[in-house]
């Protein structure tokens, strides 16, 4: 069995664990998980596709893949299994930014990436520049309808969403905590290799906007759940 192979087996097996964790401390009534772990998985499966369409955009992608492609050439894994094992390796940093982990979290660190590996290789690249930057463009997009699923399924921010979150309640604006998390990953992956571009800096400027359009009109009502 492949090192690979064996990282992933581990991952499911931790992400099992967390998630089942976070059922018993904040349990979630049945019909409400029925109603909303489709959007959610419908959700990131499309937020793992446009993903997907940046790379192949070969325009560059946003700040966090571009240090997943970054790690993925020093490490010569999978970009997806990267993305998997980041967002694994961030959820510590919750601890002391006091942030929960939740249902939507475990499956955002498990699934995007898995998605990303298993679409990525049957994307075709585009020829001309024009094709290119609607790659590009349609990454972004697909992004945001994908986070309004997911983020409005109210099942638990994804990891790397959760930093700025906690990095919110310690003071700092949103908008101060993005940049600031999002300007120090892009630095890190442009280090270790990544590639960055026009649309790097499209998903920086369209990225806000497109998912609060998106948000506003997918958003479940809030979730109450229990605590023990």
């Amino acid at each position: 069995m492949s090192g690979p192979t064996l990282a992933r087996i581990a991952l499911i097996v931790v992400l099992g664990f967390l998630a089942a964790n976070s059922l018993r401390t904040a349990p979630i009534p049945t019909n409400e998980l029925v109603r909303r772990i489709p959007r959610c998985i419908f959700g990131l499966a499309l937020f793992g596709l446009g993903i997907a369409f940046q790379f192949a955009s070969r325009l560059g992608t946003g700040p966090w893949d571009v240090l997943h492609g970054g790690l993925a050439k020093l490490t010569g894994l999978q970009v997806g299994l990267v993305l998997n094992l980041v967002g694994l390796a961030v959820l510590p940093l919750w601890i002391p930014l006091k942030q929960r982990i939740g249902l939507g979290t475990v499956l955002n660190t498990l699934e995007i990436g898995l998605v990303l590996d298993l679409v990525r290789p049957h994307m075709p690249e585009p020829t001309t520049m024009p094709l290119q930057v609607l790659c590009s463009v349609t990454g972004v997009v697909v992004i945001a309808i994908g986070s309004g699923f997911y983020i409005g399924s109210g099942l638990g921010a994804g990891p790397r969403d959760g930093i700025m979150m906690g990095l919110k309640r310690l003071g700092l604006s949103v908008r101060a905590a993005r940049t600031l998390v999002e300007i120090a990953t892009l630095v890190i992956g442009l280090l270790l290799g990544g590639k960055a571009g026009f649309g790097t800096v499209l998903f920086l400027l369209g990225i806000g906007p497109c998912v609060q359009f998106f948000l506003e009109r997918l958003t479940l009502p809030p979730l109450t759940v229990s605590t023990t």
